[in-house]
């Protein structure tokens, strides 16, 4: 069984990448499922329930979200509507609106049923948010032990998201980075019976930030001239998305459809132009 998860969707250089590139991407790499954090696909900053709704439209079977998941605030109704494959971090407040996890049933039945979990860090974070540990923790009580989990930290420490993907090593399928917007090098199997993580069973990926989908020639999916204004001079700039060619980055899991443990992982980095998938470099 195989899983297409790919990192925070950044205005409209990314999103366009994702709905043109997506449907691509799955035959090229075979996917099952396809999974895609579109947090700041409204011009860099929250998501509005057309833009939901297209990249559904795309082949994404879950959206995930992150730090500005009100920041469009009619999204709110998309997130509360029983049936949407759409979620924010599980450990916001009990008001808030929508859910931090989501069930995902595989094409054709190719696998075990997907369970998606969102958390936010609280480390450097803005919004105000609950143990990461302890809400993981619930979620997994309730969740039917035939289903694979596929937990996805929305956070800025480095650490945070290494000491999540220890905590539930072996107890889920894969612990995902993302927010940070730069991929990082460190994908792997965890292995089993490191002290402090669960003992004697293998089989969680890693990777503590899967990069995002968004313009190349950019400061995170920022104009570069804007960002610099701003560092450089102390006055204040508007980080307004940058144009050009759009990276599409993530990873693409591959799951035991018996034990619902991750046998690999597997970077994926590409640009998209005109619809066609080339190097990301």
């Amino acid at each position: 069984m195989r899983v297409l998860y790919l990192g925070d969707v950044v205005g409209t250089p990314g999103r366009l990448a994702i709905e043109a590139g997506l449907p691509p991407l799955r035959a090229k790499y075979k996917a099952d499922l396809a999974v895609v954090n579109a947090e700041n696909a409204a011009n860099g900053t929250g998501l509005t329930p057309e833009q939901y709704n297209k990249l559904r439209d795309a082949g994404a079977d879950g959206i995930t979200l992150g730090d500005h998941c009100f920041k469009k605030q009619q999204i709110a109704a998309t997130l509360n509507r029983p049936g949407e494959k759409l979620i924010r971090p599980a450990n916001l407040p009990a008001a808030a609106a929508g859910r931090g996890a989501m069930a995902l049933t595989p094409n054709e039945g190719n696998g075990p049923t997907v369970t998606v979990i969102v958390v936010m860090g609280r480390l450097f974070m803005p919004l105000p948010a609950g143990d990461p540990f302890e809400t993981v923790e619930a979620i997994l009580a309730e969740t039917p032990d035939d289903h694979a989990v596929i937990l996805e930290v929305h956070a800025e420490a480095t650490s945070e998201k290494v000491a999540l993907g220890w905590r539930f090593n072996g107890r889920v399928a894969a612990v995902l980075g993302t927010h940070t917007h730069v991929p990082t090098a460190d994908h792997r199997i965890l292995p089993a019976g490191v002290p402090g993580s669960h003992q004697g069973v293998a089989g969680t990926a890693y990777i503590s930030d899967l990069g995002m989908s968004g313009p190349i020639d950019s400061v995170l999916g920022r104009r570069v001239d804007r960002v610099l204004k701003h560092m450089t001079t102390a006055m204040p700039s508007p980080f307004d998305v940058a144009d050009g060619p759009a990276v599409v980055s993530g990873v693409m899991l591959t799951l035991d459809p018996r034990s619902g443990r991750a046998t690999a992982i597997e970077p994926v980095r590409h640009t998209v132009v005109d619809g066609k998938l080339k190097p990301a470099w």
